[in-house]
């Protein structure tokens, strides 16, 4: 089959997408429509203009026909993605003042989520809306006290008596959430709906879609649109109600979609790697969308990074990786992993070769959220030159200045080649992307390049004398990570076993009770 065949999309709606590269930045004075207390917002943020997939996502969203279609995003890490749908949804909420949950933006992890959360932050308060976040960061009694405002039983109580029963309510605009905490909410908060909500973001869409996260989605999607069912099975309704809402839904842009609740749920979807599978698009019951991806490539690397490739001594990779970031001298980066245990053991295996010319950390779920985020505070002031991570930890991370990515472990597909180096070279800045390669990887790798369309990979080599100055210290840290990895073996062997002889106990308490 014909190569250029294989890439066309099965569903016709991607077919024909508006090409982000199009369009130019745009200075703030010329954007249409924009609210001037969010211009202000914006300038204090340091922004005077919109990247090009900013100024596309406002062009289908603000002013005429806005919002009319739900918008799919496919833009390179580090484009703008975030601000491009959060300025649009303030301004659109601004110009009604009820406190309702009207905006949910959900996000696969909570560092990545509370990263989004701090772009809302900056601008929602200049049109008075709030923002709230649901990622489990605090306990779910704290969260709820945030969410949820209770009546005020002490006022009420010399009203009339009906104000009394008075249920609790979301008291924020705009939630920003992780899946697991989301449904924890639907299922277990008393006064949080979702039957006010206007708008769905699906941010990270590829790995929301491909796990299921306690069915959020169709959760979600039914929640928002059974309200107006309700409403017009419930035998209570006036007729003469009923006949104005069904003359409301086959106005505006709802014509001609029966059963589709009016104003509609919009919703805006956005990926680095969109998937063209049409079996996860429809489970986001897409109304009319729209394309809006760069160039018409599904795999898109940010515009100004060179890649490189180092081909290193298998025995010997984890000295290849210390040489080379000696040689970056000091300049911020990220370090790939394959896994979990893989970032743990490389992270404690460079501790072990003693003092080394870069502070670096290990940065996992195996960590506390509070030390997490200690790190990655740390990183962000360039406390820490180095981070030591797995693609889950670190998936649409925005920090500023890294200048180098390092693939440790070779990425497994291009997607995940795509997001790891898009942690550099972000927002019109330059930046570099080194992996590292065994003999037998480099035929896969070149291949997997190639889908990019990235065919400009440069061989990069580090002097002898850089690799041999390490052994003397390499066995004997190898030793000490023996002798580390089986301790901590033996220390998990034996918490279980506590766990397990706990439990039993337990069990037989229960039985004799």
């Amino acid at each position: 089959m014909d190569e250029s065949k294989k890439r066309v999309p099965h569903l016709p709606w991607m077919r024909n997408p508006v090409d982000i590269d199009l369009f130019d930045e745009r200075p703030l004075s010329l954007l249409p429509h924009l609210d001037r207390r969010l211009e202000v917002a914006l300038r204090k943020m340091n922004i005077e203009s919109l990247f090009p997939v900013q100024v596309a996502v406002w062009q289908e969203t603000i002013g005429p026909g806005a919002f009319e279609r739900d918008i799919c995003v496919n833009s390179p890490t580090g484009s703008g993605k975030t601000l491009s749908y959060a300025l649009p949804i303030v301004q659109a909420l601004a110009s009604r003042k009820i406190r309702c949950l009207r905006a949910l933006v959900v996000l696969p992890t909570r560092d990545l989520a509370l990263q989004v959360k701090e772009v809302f932050d900056a601008i929602a308060p200049a049109v008075g809306l709030r923002v709230g976040s649901a990622v489990g960061q605090t306990s779910i009694a704290d969260e709820i006290s945030e969410l949820i405002q209770r009546p005020n039983l002490e006022i009420h109580a010399t009203l009339d008596p009906e104000y009394i029963q008075m249920e609790p309510r979301t008291s924020v605009d705009i939630l920003v959430a992780t899946p697991g905490r989301l449904m924890d909410h639907i299922n277990m908060t008393k006064g949080f709906s979702l039957e006010h909500l206007r708008y769905l973001v699906v941010d990270e869409t590829d790995r929301l879609l491909r796990e299921a996260y306690q069915s959020w989605l169709p959760t979600v999607i039914q929640l928002t649109c059974s309200t107006d069912q309700e409403m017009l099975s419930h035998e209570t309704v006036d007729p003469a109600f009923l006949g104005s809402l069904i003359t409301v839904r086959r106005s505006g842009v709802e014509r001609g979609f029966k059963g589709k609740r009016y104003p509609r749920l919009v919703k805006m979807i956005l990926s680095a790697t969109l998937t063209q599978d049409p079996s996860k698009i429809s489970q986001l019951d897409l109304h009319h969308p729209l394309l809006l991806t760069s160039g018409n490539k599904r795999y898109r690397l940010p515009e100004l990074l060179v890649s490189y490739k180092l081909i290193c001594n298998s025995k010997l990779k984890p000295l290849y990786l210390v040489a080379l970031l000696q040689e970056l001298k000091g300049e911020k980066c990220i370090v790939f992993t394959s896994s979990v245990e893989s970032t743990h053991r490389l992270s404690t295996l460079l501790k072990f070769l003693g003092e080394l010319p870069f502070q670096f950390s290990e940065y996992s779920r195996l960590q506390r959220q509070s030390v997490r985020s200690k790190t990655l505070k740390a990183f962000r002031e360039g406390k820490l030159e180095v981070l030591i991570a797995t693609d889950a930890m670190t998936r649409g991370m925005d920090v500023e200045g890294i200048r180098n990515v390092i693939n440790y472990d070779m990425p497994p597909y291009v997607k995940t080649y795509i997001h790891r180096a898009g942690r550099t070279a972000r927002a019109g800045q330059s930046g570099r992307c080194f992996t590292l390669l065994r003999k037998h990887e480099v035929k896969r790798f070149d291949s997997m390049l190639k889908k990019a369309d990235d065919n400009s990979c440069t061989l990069h080599s580090l002097p002898a004398d850089s690799i041999e100055s390490l052994l003397p210290i390499y066995s004997s840290a190898l030793e000490k990570l023996k002798e580390f990895v089986e301790s901590e073996a033996r220390r998990k062997s034996s918490i279980g076993f506590k766990s397990a002889k706990g439990n039993k106990r337990k069990r037989t308490t229960h039985k004799v009770e």
